[in-house]
């Protein structure tokens, strides 16, 4: 398989590496030396990014280390050319400005209901959910799986599509109790999450829970600025939110559990 190769050396956690294409998609995978070794040799791997079919696209590098890009037309048909850029940390900060205030702050986390949310009306399964994750698809890889595990890690009960979803499941049934009976709401908002029918579906029900007082939600900002989110969402603009540009995955996780955790105000 031919692929370019790009070898970035060492990078900080928290900054970002900006492919820009020639054509009209590719797929870019951002790995580290033994993944890539891995890639080369035609053996499983894992990576950061996917197909891409905008451009430019930004990466965000998790953590610090020494970092490789690989790009090639696996399954495409035509031909790419790319240029990167790498972007530190400290630049990509002051782009998505927003509500930084904790969540601890929030004072529907304040009013959980005693016992916790009513169960859905299911025969068979009558769990409760801590957490509800809403997302793109585009947006699993470098942001969604990370977050959903590591919030199972830490013993939270996560609805997830890839924990919940088996064959055969009604996906409008599935994601109606998770929105029931989750006590606390993530919508990870990207580019790839504006205007997506299901999204868009499992947002109005955040929103109607969080209005309510039933539940929190929390937006995620990916690679998105203010103005796109005004755009998208004014009201979501000006919740408190956080941004993968400026926290990494395990420390709005580790958030998420400590707020989950502390005991209802009396």
């Amino acid at each position: 398989m031919k692929f370019t190769h790009y070898d970035l050396g060492h990078l900080d956690g928290g900054s970002a590496v900006e492919v820009t294409l020639s054509g009209s998609a590719a797929n870019v995978r951002l790995m580290d030396w033994s993944n890539f070794s891995n890639y080369k040799a035609g053996r499983q791997h894992r990576y950061y990014g996917g197909l891409a079919k905008r451009s430019p696209i930004r990466i965000a590098v998790p953590n610090s280390g020494n970092w490789h890009i690989a790009v090639d037309m696996q399954g495409l048909v035509g031909t790419t050319r790319t240029s990167i850029r790498v972007i530190p940390g400290a630049a990509l900060r002051p782009l998505p400005t927003i509500n930084e205030a904790p969540l601890s702050s929030v004072p529907a986390l304040l009013r959980q209901p005693e016992g916790g949310p009513a169960p859905a009306n299911d025969a068979v399964d009558n769990r409760t959910f801590d957490v509800f994750i809403s997302h793109a698809s585009e947006d699993k890889d470098e942001v969604v799986r990370p977050l959903a595990k590591a919030l199972q890690g830490a013993g939270l009960a996560v609805w997830y599509d890839e924990f919940e979803m088996k064959i055969g499941d009604s996906l409008r049934r599935k994601i109606d109790k998770g929105l029931a009976t989750s006590r606390f709401g993530v919508v990870v908002l990207s580019r790839g999450f504006f205007g997506r029918g299901w999204t868009e579906y499992e947002l109005d029900g955040l929103v109607t829970r969080a209005v309510s007082g039933e539940q929190i939600l929390l937006p995620i900002w990916h690679n998105v600025t203010k103005s796109e989110v005004i755009s998208y969402s004014p009201s979501l603009a000006d919740r408190v939110a956080r941004t993968t540009a400026t926290h990494t995955i395990e420390e709005i996780a580790a958030e998420i559990v400590e707020v989950i955790r502390a005991p209802a105000a009396a």
